[in-house]
Formats: structure tokens, sequence, C-alpha cells
């Protein structure tokens, strides 16, 4: 008696085995794709990130290499830890700032720790008219939110950039809410925060530590960015805005363990 019925006509066909050529006329099997090409968000662990939108050139070309990207990212926050202002961070940022400024679009700086001087900022490459500067630590009204203009400035998607002072101490949920505003803001959002902040974790895609390095040089190591760690920080040679006597003073406040240096940009920081 037959096991197999009358109506099956044809074999059977197995899957061919591991190694075996396909049988001539079977289609070619797709090309296998590495993970990290199918979306931005994917990539190996040994690599630097990539980005959906086009990243903005940091002005040096060593930080790029090291950034997601290829520069400072978009639609996100940046942060920057400082031991204390005035270690560089202005004129760190100033390239992507004044490129901003230079394709027409505003940027806003959000309180600053001292006044700044417009003529070290005009040296730098900004149109001083065209920058807007907002203090919101004043509390004319009793009970505001300091944090509620930077907010709205990052949601509103009409600002070309944005740098931050933020008050110390801040907590997780306000951070989180600056970073989703930032998701509509189409240009680089800055903002600068203490050093401690280093222990608690954050939503940023990207922080950063910033240190004198000597007279206009500056010591950045990358805490945080889509990719592996950063073993050695990077030394950064910052544009000059010190006179010689200045200078001087510079280096030798470097052997001060308190002070260090101070920003040439601020005025009268203590």
């Amino acid at each position: 008696m037959d096991v197999v019925p009358a109506t099956v006509s044809a074999p059977l066909r197995r899957p061919p085995l591991p190694g075996l050529r396909p049988a001539a006329g079977a289609p070619p099997a797709a090309p296998r794709r590495a993970p990290e090409t199918l979306h931005p968000a994917l990539w190996l662990g040994h690599q630097l990130g990539r980005s959906a939108t086009q990243a903005v050139a940091s002005g040096f070309a060593a930080l790029d290499a090291e950034l997601p990207g290829r520069g400072w990212p978009r639609r996100v926050l940046s942060e920057l830890l400082l031991p204390h202002p005035g270690v560089g961070e202005i004129r760190l940022l100033a390239p992507p700032l004044v490129a901003a400024q230079r394709l027409g679009r505003l940027v806003m700086i959000f309180d600053p720790p001292a006044d700044l001087s417009a003529g070290a900022l005009a040296g730098l490459g900004f149109d001083v008219e065209q920058l807007l500067v907002v203090n919101t630590r004043a509390r004319v009204i009793p009970g505001s939110d300091s944090l509620w203009a930077l907010e709205q400035a990052l949601k509103s998607g009409h600002v070309g950039a944005v740098l931050a002072w933020l008050p110390p101490r801040l907590r997780t949920e306000r951070l989180r809410r600056l970073q989703l505003a930032a998701h509509n803001h189409d240009g680089v959002a800055f903002v600068v925060r203490e050093l401690a902040a280093a222990a608690r974790p954050t939503a940023s895609p990207l922080r950063l530590s910033l240190q004198a390095g000597g007279a206009d040089r500056l010591r950045l190591s990358i805490l945080k960015r889509r990719g592996p760690p950063l073993e050695a920080p990077l030394q950064l040679a910052l544009p000059p805005v010190l006179s010689e006597a200045a200078r001087r003073r510079a280096q030798s406040a470097l052997r001060e363990p308190v002070r260090g240096l101070r920003e040439a940009v601020f005025v009268n920081l203590a």
C-alpha cells in the first residue's frame, strides 16, 4: 500500500543545506545589511553614533572627530559642566553661535553669570546688536519660573541657537522638560551646569566637562555621548582674547587651587 497520496505528483523541496550553492535559476539571497545602516539611532559599541539631522561644526577639528555626527547635535540639549564660570565656554561655543547669526537666525543667551564684554564678543565674530541676552533670575514676579522663558524659546522653533546657564541642583524632571522642548528647536542648544551634576543622571545625549588648561587653552572631557567613552581629555587652543599682561596673570592664576582662570568675555566676574 502506498503511503504517499496519489495526488502528490511533485517531490517535496527541502531548503538547501549550509555551504551548498543554490540551484540554478533560484533567486539570489538578499545582501545582509549591517545593523548600524538600518537606522540613525543604531550603532555598534565601538562606533560613534550618527544623527538623523546634520550636525553643526564646532570649529575645532579634534572635537568634531569625537562628536557623534561630526559636530554639535541639533534638536537636543548639550550639557557643559564647569567647576566655575569663565573657563573658556563662550570661546568654545562662539563658532556655532556666530554661524547661526550669519544665517540670519536669532541667538539667545540666558542668565550669564556676569555682564558680557561687547568688545570681546565682537572680537569673536558676534553681531552684538543682534544678540539677545535674557536675565530671568531677577524674579520680578514672585514665584515665577526662571526656566519658563528658556523652555518657550526652545519650543518656538524660531531661534537659531541657545546658550543658558542653569540654576544649580536642577531637578531631573525639569531638565527632561527642557530636553523635550529642544526637539522643536532646529539648532544647537547648550546648557551650562555645575561640575557636581556629573554624579546625577541626565536625559541629554551629550555631556562634557570643561576645565581651564592654561592661558587660552581648554581641557575638555566627554562624559556621555552616543558611542564609546573617550579615554583621554582633549586639549583645545582657544582664540586669544587676553592682553600680554592679562595672559601672565592668567598663567599665575593656574597655581591657585580655588580661583583658576576666568573667561575674558565676562566683566567683573569674581
